[in-house]
């Protein structure tokens, strides 16, 4: 395959074949009526790849199993008389045991008893590494779809409680193609029971559809309930930290205490929501798109109504949209929070920005003041300069005058040094004048 396609295309980019192959990659089992299917999901949250290997490894035939057959997502493994599926995915892993209905559970008898007759044994399910999250003995037979009695037969079967069903599928002449019928509820063997019934001649494959679907709904179910527990512990610290950033909102209004003293308990409550969201957030998203699973395959049921019962998608519609419409609105509330702090934080700001404004203001006035008063000082300096170069120019003069009365030239000394002042002071004045322009000009 490789070689085709480097002799006619470009080359594959490095997931290529993984992307296209991955429409293959949990492909739907093939079962044949009557059938028990032994069902379990685990958490496997810290479960390695390695140990679920090592526990496939235990199934009869199965101890040459090598760890690169588990390096995909999906496995299934045939063995005496019985298949066993393995499918790894983020959250859960889930094991399927599909084997022969035992004579004791056909249809029309009533409770028969199911933990003990799993042929992988009890001890192999109890070893199953992870926390178990999902347990379901699905049993498929066949029967009449339409009997009159379908739902009473189903009850004895169940066990107590208040019977979910509905015909589901539609056949070429527009006919429903099987029944399912379920309570949702656990048994003292810590597995809840579906009992699937369809027409003699079900075709394998319609049946391995069927099963996988009622026991991925089931499994979606409960792993989008995960995040109720932790909308329903959530609510309280949202409705603390509400009031508490109501609180800061008031004093940052009445401007009651110090911007140190608001930022402080601003970022206090800003980190634990922050840490909420952080904590929380996959959850609730994992929440939203198992409750968008669980639509999607209830859809796929193409359900009709048994009379006297509830469907499938109208218990799910009654039961389960409480609790994702409560999930979703803590998440929303979350997130909300999140941005009323932020825009609280944004208000401090702005405030901590304009008293900062003020004491610049201040600052600058007191700066222009002081240079005033240096501008006035240096006025002063620069008279008393003018006055002291005068003073040593008219000295200059005074000397010179004297020396020329000495060489003979008919002057009087004190009387030309005191005739020069008025010039001297006039020319020393003017010098300094120029300099002054010849800065202002270089600004």
């Amino acid at each position: 395959m490789n070689e085709i396609t480097s002799r006619h295309l470009p080359l594959d980019d490095a997931q290529r074949r993984q992307l296209h192959n991955e429409v293959h990659a949990r492909p739907s089992a093939r079962v044949r009526l009557p059938a028990l299917i032994v069902y379990v999901a685990v958490l496997n949250a810290g479960i390695s790849r390695e140990q679920e290997w090592a526990h496939l490894r235990s199934l009869p035939g199965h101890a040459d199993l090598q760890p690169e057959q588990l390096s995909g997502n999906f496995l299934r493994l045939r063995c005496d008389g019985f298949t066993v599926k393995w499918e790894r995915h983020t959250e859960f892993t889930r094991y399927s045991i599909v084997q022969a209905l035992p004579a004791h559970a056909a249809w029309g008898h009533a409770m028969p008893e199911l933990a003990s007759q799993a042929v992988v044994g009890s001890d192999w399910l109890r070893a199953i590494p992870g926390q178990t999250v999902a347990a379901i003995h699905l049993g498929m037979m066949a029967g009449d779809i339409a009997a009159p009695d379908i739902v009473a037969q189903a009850q004895a079967w169940l066990g107590e409680g208040s019977v979910v069903g509905s015909r589901m599928g539609r056949t070429s002449e527009g006919l429903s193609h099987s029944c399912v019928l379920t309570h949702f509820r656990l048994g003292a063997d810590g597995f809840e029971r579906m009992l699937v019934v369809a027409p003699e001649g079900t075709p394998d494959t319609r049946a391995g559809r069927i099963s996988q679907r009622l026991l991925e709904l089931e499994t979606y179910r409960l792993m989008a309930l995960r995040g109720l527990p932790v909308a329903k512990a959530l609510a309280p610290v949202l409705a603390e930290a509400e009031a508490q950033l109501a609180d800061i909102t008031a004093r940052l209004e009445h401007k009651g205490d110090s911007d140190q003293a608001l930022l402080d308990v601003l970022v206090s409550l800003a980190a634990r929501v922050e840490r909420a969201t952080a904590e929380h957030g996959y959850r609730f998203s994992a929440t939203r798109a198992y409750d968008t699973l669980v639509g999607q395959r209830i859809a796929e049921l193409r359900e009709r109504p048994v009379a006297g019962i509830q469907t499938v998608g109208e218990f799910m519609q009654r039961r389960l949209s409480p609790a994702m419409a409560t999930v979703a609105a803590t998440a929303q509330r979350l997130a909300s929070l999140s941005e009323r702090v932020s825009r609280t934080s944004a208000l401090l700001r702005t405030r901590v920005d304009i008293a900062t404004e003020s004491q610049n203001q201040v600052l600058l006035e007191k700066l222009t003041k002081g240079q005033a008063l240096q501008l006035r000082l240096q006025s002063t300096v620069e008279g008393l300069s003018i006055a002291a170069i005068s003073y040593y120019v008219v000295s200059l003069v005074l000397y010179g005058a004297k020396a020329l009365n000495k060489l003979g030239l008919p002057l009087n000394p004190e009387m030309t040094a005191g005739l020069s002042i008025p010039l001297v002071l006039w020319g020393v004045w003017r010098l300094t004048r120029r300099i002054h322009a010849k800065l202002h000009q270089g600004d």
